[in-house]
């Protein structure tokens, strides 16, 4: 069978509902993994949460009766997308919250729509129209008043700021680089829950070496807080939302899908006002709806999405 490659639309009530679930649980995860670096070395509590996010990722495949095994070529996307996403995605990002605060960490990831355009540009064929960059730009401009608020109200020198812009960076383009891959033909071809439980496999392998290596025998926070962190970013965080992403990727394309990313920073901020005393100035109201303003036009002028998955490999 043949995939096909008709075009599905973001707005749509199962899309659209997806795209905001999406974006509310990851807008929640910002606080906690500021928690889980405050005691853990990172790399340990990145594969502790991928521990719990592959046993539950194999959990709701065997309970959806979907395969639990990947089909011949499997193996290496799996290793590409738990390189990517699940291992230097994390990394990047879990070191940066170390220089930066969570808010501007997240903020910095709603520009993930960029090389998502880019490279979905590229490697995939999907056409960039003249609104979707317009949306960008404007919605760029938003994040930017948003930056500029959060980089004001840290009390980080300008050093740690710049080390912290740059670890996030490196975190959006491995998420791009992951988000392109798993939209790719042979990915695409290999059981989607089974694809995400083994990347999941590959991540924790590689974040407890790197652990291992780099802080020694494993190290747990006994705080309750830091269990159900754990239990949060690894169920919520990861089984629920990475099969409803990366099911809007290949459905509606990887420029569109990566707007959540442009509504979780505005989530995490509203959260940031309720737990950690952030206040809502001229400022980062004006970046908040200019970036809303901005996903709207973007949207508006989507690119095709790539084919929908084919048929698994025998």
């Amino acid at each position: 069978m043949s995939p096909s490659t008709e075009a599905e639309s973001l707005f749509t009530p199962r899309n659209f509902a997806a795209f905001l679930l999406v974006s509310l649980i990851w807008g929640g995860t910002w606080l906690v993994i500021r928690d889980q670096i405050a005691s853990v070395p990172a790399n340990w509590s990145i594969a502790y949460r991928f521990v719990v996010a592959a046993a539950g990722m194999f959990a709701l495949a065997a309970l959806r009766r979907e395969p639990l095994m990947l089909t011949r070529g499997g193996l290496r996307w799996a290793l590409l997308l738990g390189l990517f996403q699940f291992t230097l995605n994390f990394a990047f990002v879990y070191q940066a919250e170390a220089h930066i605060t969570s808010g501007l960490v997240a903020v910095m990831f709603a520009l993930l729509v960029v090389p998502n355009a880019v490279l979905g540009r590229i490697l995939l064929r999907q056409p960039i129209t003249g609104a979707f960059v317009l949306g960008s730009g404007i919605a760029a401009v938003g994040v930017s008043l948003l930056f500029a608020h959060e980089w004001r109200s840290s009390p980080a020198t300008l050093a740690e700021v710049l080390l912290g812009a740059g670890l996030a960076l490196c975190g959006i383009l491995s998420a791009s680089a992951a988000n392109i891959t798993q939209a790719m033909d042979g990915a695409k071809r290999q059981p989607f829950l089974a694809l995400l439980a083994w990347s999941m496999v590959v991540g924790v392998i590689i974040n407890a070496g790197l652990a291992l290596a780099t802080a020694g025998p494993p190290q747990f926070d006994a705080r309750p807080s830091y269990t159900l962190g754990i239990l949060y970013l690894g169920l919520a965080g990861s089984v629920v939302t990475f099969p409803l992403y990366y099911g809007l990727v290949r459905k509606v394309g990887a420029g569109q899908a990566a707007y959540s990313s442009v509504i979780v920073p505005v989530v995490a901020m509203a959260l940031s006002t309720l737990f950690e005393g952030f206040v809502w100035g001229p400022l980062p109201a004006a970046g908040a709806v200019i970036t809303l303003v901005g996903m709207v036009v973007a949207m508006r002028g989507r690119a095709n999405a790539p084919p929908r998955r084919a048929t698994p490999e025998p």
